[in-house]
C-alpha cells in the first residue's frame, strides 16, 4: 500500500489527507465564482440577469445544457449579446451525444453508462461542427462530454482552427471522480473540470491537490441526479478545493437539460443568494471574483 502511495505521489497524484486549505487561486487572486446551469434560451437568460439586481448577487458563468445544435444562429447571437453585456461567461454544450443518437444501448439501464459520449467517426465530426459554429458566433465557452473530443478540440485550439481564448469545461456527465482522471483531463486540454456530484470533501481535496485548473462543484442537484443539497458544505468546498465554480440552482430542475422557465431562472438566482449567505456566515474571508474579470470566457459580439 505504501509503495503504491509513493508511486502515485511521484507521478503527481496526491491524497486529500490530511485536509489542508488550498492556496491555489484564480488568476485574479480569488477563490470562488458562481455558475448557474440549465439556462437554455435567450428569454431565460434575460430573466436570470434581471433577477441579479433584485437579489444583489454576482454570477460569473451560465451554462446551456441541451446542446448547441438545438439553438438557431439567431438565438446563439442573442445569448452572446446578453452575456457580453452582463459581463458573464456563456458556456454552450456540445449537441451530439449518445442519448440523441440512434443508439438503443444508451437508452437502457446498463447502456446509460455510455453517458453523453460520442459514437463513431461521424458523430465526432458533427460535434466538432457544433463547436465551430458556436465559436464563429462569438461563444467562448464549451461544455464537453467526451474525453476524445476534448483531446481533438485542444489540438484544434493549439493549431489555430479554433480561437485561442476558447475555454473547455468537462461535464460531470463524463463520470470522473478521482485525481488521476482529473489530471488526465487537465493534460488533454480541460480549462475546468466538473467531477461527479457526490464526492466528499477529502475526495475533492485530493483532486485539488493534484490539478491546477478550477473545479466546478454542484451545491445542489436535480432530482434525476440525487436531489441532494450541499449548502452547508460550500465553505469547506471553497476552503479545500479553491479555485472553484459553485454550480448553484440545480435543484430547481427535474433533470439535466431541463427547460428552465423565466420564473425558475429567478429562483435559481435566489439559490445563489442562499449559498452566498452561507459563505458570508461561515467563511466570510473567502474571496469571490469581481464581475466581468479579464480572464473570464466572456463571449465576443460579432
Amino acid at each position: 500500500m505504501n509503495k503504491n502511495r509513493k508511486f502515485l505521489e511521484d507521478i503527481g497524484i496526491k491524497s486529500g489527507y490530511p485536509l489542508i486549505e488550498s492556496k491555489k487561486r484564480f488568476m485574479d487572486g480569488s477563490q470562488y465564482r458562481f455558475e448557474v446551469p440549465g439556462i437554455q434560451k435567450p428569454s431565460t437568460l434575460r430573466a436570470l440577469i434581471d433577477a441579479l439586481d433584485e437579489y444583489d448577487v454576482t454570477i460569473h458563468r451560465v451554462t446551456q445544457t441541451k446542446g448547441i445544435m438545438l439553438l438557431t444562429d439567431q438565438e446563439i447571437q442573442e445569448m452572446v449579446e446578453i452575456a457580453a453585456d452582463a459581463r458573464i461567461e456563456l458556456f454552450l454544450s456540445v449537441g451530439p451525444r449518445a442519448t440523441y443518437d440512434t443508439s438503443a444501448t444508451a437508452k437502457t439501464r446498463e447502456g446509460s453508462r455510455i453517458g453523453y459520449r460520442l459514437r463513431g467517426y461521424e458523430n465526432l465530426l458533427y460535434a466538432l461542427e457544433d463547436v465551430k459554429r458556436a465559436a464563429n458566433l462569438g461563444v467562448r465557452g464549451i461544455v464537453v462530454y467526451d474525453e476524445g473530443m476534448l483531446w481533438v478540440l485542444n489540438k484544434m485550439r493549439k493549431s489555430g482552427h479554433l480561437p485561442k481564448d476558447l475555454h473547455f469545461k468537462v461535464s460531470a456527465h463524463c463520470g470522473h471522480g478521482n485525481p488521476a482522471s482529473a489530471l488526465l483531463l487537465e493534460k488533454i486540454g480541460a480549462d475546468s473540470f466538473n467531477p461527479v456530484r457526490d464526492l466528499q470533501i477529502p475526495m475533492l481535496a485530493s483532486i485539488r491537490n493534484t490539478i491546477k485548473i478550477p473545479i466546478d462543484l454542484h451545491t445542489e442537484n436535480p432530482e434525476s441526479s440525487g436531489g441532494f443539497i450541499r449548502h452547508y458544505e460550500v465553505p469547506d468546498m471553497i476552503r479545500y478545493a479553491a479555485p472553484v465554480y459553485l454550480k448553484t440552482g440545480g435543484s430547481i430542475a427535474k433533470k439535466h437539460g431541463w427547460e428552465t422557465t423565466k420564473t425558475e431562472a429567478k429562483e435559481r438566482i435566489r439559490q445563489v443568494q442562499l449559498v452566498q449567505s452561507m459563505i458570508e456566515r461561515y467563511y466570510p474571508e473567502a474571496r469571490a471574483s469581481p464581475k466581468g474579470g479579464e480572464e473570464l470566457a466572456i463571449p465576443v459580439v460579432k
